[in-house]
């Protein structure tokens, strides 16, 4: 036997200690009533006042606040066995990594608050499975479907703008990428959600939402950016100085905007959600009811050995020995009978 709060072993110390201060309050209100009746009226004034049944109460009330106390310390014995499951969603975060994402409309940046969102979101469904595609040029998968949300944190870390082999700004490889991460066979437990400012110079981006929504997988989009939108800095080059910012062919700044009709058309194609987000802050609620809400699979079963809770045992106890004690009626005295 054990049990699963033994620091509540010492109120058991309260057991005896309210049974002697039962049988001294009784001695003392014996001795008070001897006052003023004669003992040899005592039988007939308090027939239930003997010693024996005071003895008794005080014992049952011993018994009764042992078994409580023992009951607050959750007593287990007796192995049982459980089948646990781990249920969830298989969700594939698509972070456009182009140069257009280090502007700073959406302050700090927009990929810093891209990144912020996506760990905001692996934190707040712990239970799904989840995948890291960055998006630039191609679509390169950081790191597969995994259970280990702190993987896809610790590799955000290492994307930065421009990081990718191939430069360019394609989301249609990215979201390619991420449907071939699912099974074939899996089907309505699977989401995209692609944080981009939009801008696609590659085409086929709505062919490939196409592909994905046919194939089971829904398609949630959240654009980082504003329609105001910034001037893209340039790597390895000092934000203040001289061509920092990407130029058009005439010297002038190029200025990245929030493309938003096509990432809210894109995710109407595919079966989910948009919204706008400019800080970090952004409320993405309505993406994880939507994913949450989607049809779950079983990932791994295990199965789960425990002691089982005995609790019942002595709290049952102390119940009956408090109606117990009740019983003795000892130390009341016996209603008189009006004489007719």
């Amino acid at each position: 036997m054990s049990f699963a709060r033994p620091a509540l072993l010492w109120l058991l110390l309260l057991a005896p200690a309210a049974g002697a201060a039962a049988a001294w309050l009784w001695r003392r209100r014996a001795a008070a009533e001897s006052a003023w009746a004669a003992r040899g009226l005592w039988h007939r004034l308090a027939p239930t006042a003997s010693a024996r049944r005071r003895s008794a109460a005080a014992a049952l009330l011993a018994l009764a606040v042992a078994g409580a106390a023992l009951a607050l310390t959750r007593p287990r014995w007796g192995v049982v066995e459980r089948q646990v499951e781990r249920r969830g969603v298989d969700v594939v975060f698509v972070v456009d990594a182009s140069l257009s994402m280090a502007a700073r409309d959406v302050q700090p940046s927009r990929l810093f608050v891209a990144k912020a969102l996506v760990r905001d979101l692996v934190r707040r469904m712990p239970a799904n499975r989840v995948a890291l595609i960055a998006a630039e040029g191609e679509g390169e998968v950081l790191t597969p479907l995994t259970l280990d949300g702190a993987v896809v944190d610790l590799l955000l870390d290492a994307l930065e703008p421009g990081s990718l082999p191939v430069p360019g700004t394609e989301l249609a490889p990215a979201l390619d990428a991420a449907r071939e991460l699912f099974a074939p066979s899996e089907e309505g437990h699977r989401a995209v959600v692609l944080l981009t400012d939009g801008e696609d110079h590659g085409g086929g981006f709505g062919a490939a939402v196409e592909r994905l929504h046919a194939e089971g997988a829904v398609l949630h989009a959240i654009g980082v950016a504003t329609p105001e939108g910034a001037p893209v800095p340039l790597p390895g080059r000092p934000e203040d100085g001289r061509g920092a910012v990407k130029l058009d062919s005439g010297g002038r700044p190029v200025i990245s905007r929030l493309g938003e009709s096509e990432l809210a058309r894109a995710a109407e194609r595919g079966g989910g959600v948009y919204l706008r987000a400019t800080s970090a802050a952004a409320d993405t609620g309505a993406i994880v009811s939507a994913i949450q809400g989607l049809e779950k699979t079983t990932y791994e079963g295990s199965v789960l050995t425990t002691l089982e809770e005995r609790f019942q045992w002595p709290l049952a106890a102390a119940a009956l020995a408090l109606v117990l004690h009740l019983g003795t009626g000892a130390g009341r005295p016996r209603r008189r009978k009006e004489e007719a």
